[in-house]
């Protein structure tokens, strides 16, 4: 074989190894821009970190009439969620699972019995377990999204509102301080908030597993939002932070309980 000959097909094998390169760096990149979930953020089993804040909205009405168990039930993501690393799990995506046990007001207490199992994030199917830190009606996700004061002329966007548990904020892009006028987040686009998580000494909400860092995104409530706003009688039995993990329980010791759709739900990773 003459130089010219080997020098070809030294070219042609460089040709073939930057192809295989290029696709093996594709492949990468459309996992991270498909899902936004990236294995070096939740781990080769896809695991979210534990302590992930998921703020959902319901895509259905739940009640103790009218429902029964292994009755599937679905939220929607309504704010992107930071990973660790920067990515994120988008806005839109569906967290799914079913009701594991209901027992309606005619047989004593009502209650139903919740578990999310897996979290759909654009072609990906993450399996997860996660409690209920706080809940509220659609009423309070309309006051907490409209505007109380606002400049005149200016867009609704910059206008301030309250958050579920107390916290203000200054419009989109603005702080979002406390009752004690302390900041404790940032507002983002679309009625979204990141901060971190406090809890008040004694809080039902003190304890949980938590493996993250930095801020969460907490939707319509406060960084200190737990327990149930303005459902009245009912009240979360069982978070699902203790074992049985994901397991979460809402009960109701008068009458049946029923939950509006659209009601907003903040969960926590677990495990």
């Amino acid at each position: 074989m003459n130089s010219f000959a080997r020098r070809l097909d030294r070219e042609r094998a460089m040709g073939v190894f930057l192809l295989l390169t290029a696709v093996g760096v594709a492949l990468l990149s459309g996992w991270n821009t498909l899902a936004n979930v990236p294995r070096a953020a939740v781990g080769e089993n896809r695991k979210l970190p534990v302590g992930t804040v998921l703020p959902i909205s319901l895509e259905h009405d739940l009640s103790t009439k009218g429902h029964a168990k292994d009755e599937a039930i679905e939220g929607r993501l309504m704010q992107d969620v930071p990973l660790p690393g920067g990515s994120h799990i988008p806005a839109g995506s569906k967290l799914r699972g079913s009701i594991t046990d209901i027992s309606p007001a005619g047989q004593g207490q009502a209650s139903i019995t919740l578990r999310f199992t897996s979290l759909e994030a654009r072609d990906a199917k993450i399996p997860v377990f996660v409690g209920l830190r706080a809940m509220a009606p659609f009423l309070d996700v309309q006051r907490a999204t409209t505007s109380y004061q606002e400049s005149t002329g200016s867009p609704g966007s910059w206008g301030i509102t309250v958050q579920v548990g107390g916290d203000i904020r200054y419009g989109d892009g603005g702080k979002v301080t406390n009752a004690h006028h302390r900041v404790v987040g940032k507002a983002t686009k679309s009625s979204g908030v990141l901060g971190r998580l406090e809890d008040s000494p004694g809080s039902a909400c003190e304890g949980w597993p938590d493996g993250t860092s930095g801020s969460q995104a907490v939707w319509v409530f406060s960084v200190d939002a737990c327990g149930v706003y303005d459902l009245k009688g009912v009240r979360i039995a069982r978070a699902g932070n203790k074992e049985p993990l994901g397991e979460i329980t809402l009960a109701k010791d008068e009458g049946d309980i029923k939950i509006m759709k659209s009601s907003a739900l903040l969960l926590r990773v677990v495990k």
